[in-house]
This record gives structure tokens, C-alpha cells and sequence, in this order.
């Protein structure tokens, strides 16, 4: 039997036939047959398909990961430009309330905080 982490290969004999099993690791206590094929006159000719279907896979599976690696680094920096898309807005629209609050001669409560404690008696 081959092993992986993922993926390994299980051979058994059913009365007179072999059959191979490529076995995936769901979690720590269960297994699912992701692949199998029987009826092969002998155990060399099940471990030879076998190996070469596991080897089939994981292949697959490195290539899977590689394109969902790639498109959730595009998802990320779309992401990241929205961010600082928004962000830079907000900055531009805290800038010119500001501006206009100057202008106004309006001031922000928040400034006169620190005074009201020296008036209080």
C-alpha cells in the first residue's frame, strides 16, 4: 500500500480477482474511495494501475492548487485596491468637511473638551 498524506493506494484480493483502490483521507478517523477498478488477474497489474492512477492524482491535485493559488492572489490585491480606494476617499472627504468646517468658522466640541474642566467649579 503507497502513502501519502492525501491520497494512498489499497490493493485486495476478492476470491480470484484483484482489486485496487485509490483511498482519500476525509479526516483523521475517515477514509472514501475516491477511485478503484477490480477484476485484474493478478496483484502486479492492480498495483501497477493503481500507482499510476495515485500518481494520476496528486498531480491533478498540485495543479488545482497551483490555479487556486493564483486566483485567491488576485482576489487578495483586487481586494487590497478596493481598500485603499475607500480608504483614500475617506481621507479626501474628512480633508474637505475639515476644510469646510474652517472655512465656516465652525469648530468641533471635541477641541473645547480639554478647556471645560478649568471652568468648572
Amino acid at each position: 500500500m503507497a502513502q501519502s498524506k492525501k491520497f494512498s493506494l489499497l490493493v485486495e484480493q476478492t476470491e480470484e480477482q484483484w482489486t485496487a483502490k485509490i483511498v482519500r483521507k476525509v479526516s483523521n478517523r475517515r477514509t472514501m474511495v475516491s477511485k478503484k477498478k477490480g477484476r485484474f488477474a493478478t496483484e502486479a497489474e492492480a498495483q501497477a494501475w493503481g500507482e499510476q492512477t495515485l500518481a494520476e492524482f496528486q498531480q491533478n491535485q498540485a495543479q488545482r492548487n497551483e490555479r487556486h493559488a493564483k486566483a485567491r492572489i488576485e482576489r487578495q490585491a483586487i481586494a487590497e485596491q478596493k481598500a485603499e480606494r475607500a480608504e483614500q476617499k475617506a481621507a479626501e472627504r474628512r480633508a474637505a468637511r475639515a476644510a469646510a468646517q474652517q472655512e465656516e468658522g465652525e469648530f468641533e466640541f471635541d477641541e473645547f473638551d480639554d478647556f471645560e474642566d478649568d471652568f468648572e467649579e
